[in-house]
């Protein structure tokens, strides 16, 4: 599968300003964009068979769950 790259950075860049709301901050685009690069090496990372089984998935949730929830506040 392709993710991003079938689109240019800059298309990337224009996807992800598009859908800011008008009053968003360079904290939220620098978000916004950290987390769809995140995605995307997991997904990939995934497409290569790099899986962790779900016990050991599950012993990150805590602290994926407390990383999302500290989102930079401007």
């Amino acid at each position: 599968m392709l993710y991003r790259w079938s689109m240019s950075t800059k298309e990337v860049l224009l996807e992800v300003a598009e859908k800011l709301p008008p009053d968003a901050t360079l904290v939220d685009a620098i978000y916004e964009l950290e987390f769809r690069q995140a995605v995307e090496d997991g997904l990939a990372s995934l497409d290569r068979g790099e899986r962790v089984p779900l016990e050991e998935a599950r012993k990150y949730i805590p602290q994926w769950t407390s990383k999302s929830t500290s989102r930079p506040t401007p």
